[in-house]
């Protein structure tokens, strides 16, 4: 089938061309309590195509992408192409150079799907429980994924690397009501020590969520993020330095400039990673054939380079740029101890929570938070977050401890000033 596709690219009147081979090997496990309710083996191909077509005047280059079946005749791939064809004729992007090849020799990620299934299993197994606080059910999806990249350009390289995703339901119960909390992880391999403490502190987050008051209208206050939601602030930094943000300004954020003036907290440095311990997006090529490596995108509040695809690092007269994977945010001034210290609203449980990349608008829906005074602590629920990231950054404090979710490594607890926090009344 691959060779086929390739064979009429080749003779088709794109002037590029791009083709994904993606074959997984997927284990399925669904489990109520603790007691297997069923579980298969699903093995799957996708083969993306992508044909590129210069406008007459060669001043442009469109593209249209479309997948194309594994089991797709001569005569459905050829009418497929020519109907690619047509599509990227319409599209009259600047003209751009494709990703050309390199001399790397990609590394494999371990991907035994067995193996990682059983870590899975073990780690929800060992997680103790009581007669008011369990865990109702849950799913574990477990890949290894081999993919193969083919350009007209001369690139020719496959991967191979585990994704797997597991959900999770938990409940907390009183004579009165019961509490559900459900959570979602993604990962490579897994992370047995972060899975173990996250869900136990979701079983004790079900038991606080039963003996809660109506948050108060508390006008402007310290927000502190401890969870998984933390990733919308550190995604905001990711972001503004990706190419096609900076090209299309939706980002004014610029090379060798601070992010904000005026800084009087922690500052922050991230870093891109080519490998972080059970990520799901370890990769020695991104999507488009460029080589990944380590390297500091924003040191100490200044932005050193940008990331991105190679059409818009391209416009932006870049040449040596590749698709963020993994990121690190290095470590802040102050211990979580310390930053606990004080007057702060901590909210761990939200009905969503954002961050907007564009606009750094922080808005969210409280539904399980921790209101500390300094002497005592309140457990609250209702009401809402509001701010924005241009005004909260600028005295924004997080933790010299670190946590790992999938793909970012990044400060446990991060703390932001000038959230306003409307009442649940």
């Amino acid at each position: 089938m691959l060779t086929d596709i390739l064979d009429s690219l080749k003779s088709s009147e794109a002037d590029a061309w791009d083709v994904t081979d993606e074959k997984i090997n997927r284990w399925e496990f669904y489990f109520i309590k603790h007691d297997l309710d069923q579980n298969r083996i699903v093995d799957t191909e996708h083969i993306n195509v992508t044909v590129y077509k210069k406008s007459a005047d060669g001043k442009c280059l469109g593209s249209a992408t479309d997948e194309i079946a594994p089991s797709a005749s001569q005569e459905e791939i050829r009418q497929e192409i020519s109907d690619l064809l047509s599509r990227a004729a319409l599209v009259k992007n600047p003209l751009y150079s494709l990703r050309k090849p390199v001399d790397v020799k990609p590394e494999e990620y371990s991907a035994d799907v067995k193996e990682i299934s059983k870590d899975f299993i073990e780690t929800l197994t060992d997680i103790p429980e009581t007669k008011t606080e369990d865990i109702n059910c849950y799913e574990i999806f477990t890949a290894g994924i081999e993919k193969r990249h083919i350009t007209s350009e001369g690139i020719d390289e496959t991967q191979k690397y585990p994704e797997s995703f597991l959900e999770v339901v938990t409940n907390a119960r009183n004579d009165e009501r019961e509490i559900e909390l459900y959570r979602s992880y993604d990962s490579g391999t897994c992370d047995r020590d972060f899975l173990k403490k996250d869900i136990e502190k979701t079983l004790t987050y079900g038991k606080d969520r039963l003996h809660t008051e109506s948050t108060p209208a508390l006008g402007k206050v310290s927000l502190m993020l401890s969870t998984a939601d933390a990733m919308q602030v550190w995604d905001y930094f990711a972001m503004r330095t990706d190419a096609s943000m900076v090209y299309q300004k939706t980002s004014d954020w610029k090379i060798g400039e601070s992010v904000a003036e005026g800084i009087t907290g922690d500052k922050v440095t991230l870093s891109s990673k080519k490998s972080l311990p059970n990520s799901s997006k370890n990769r020695t090529f991104d999507d488009e054939g460029a080589l990944i490596r380590d390297e500091v995108l924003i040191d100490g509040d200044v932005v050193k380079t940008y990331w991105g695809n190679q059409k818009f690092s391209s416009y932006l007269g870049f040449s040596d740029t590749f698709i963020l994977s993994n990121y690190e945010v290095a470590p802040g001034t102050k211990s979580e101890a310390e930053l606990r210290d004080g007057k702060y609203l901590e909210v761990v449980e939200f009905s969503d929570f954002q961050v907007d990349p564009i606009t750094g608008h922080i808005f969210g829906e409280i539904r399980l938070g921790y209101l500390h005074d300094g002497n005592s602590v309140k457990i609250v629920s209702g009401g809402s977050v509001s701010g924005t990231m241009s005004d909260s950054l600028k005295s924004m404090h997080f933790s010299k401890e670190q946590t790992q979710y999938n793909y970012a490594r990044v400060p446990s607890v991060v703390v932001l000033d000038d959230v306003t926090v409307t009442g649940a009344k």
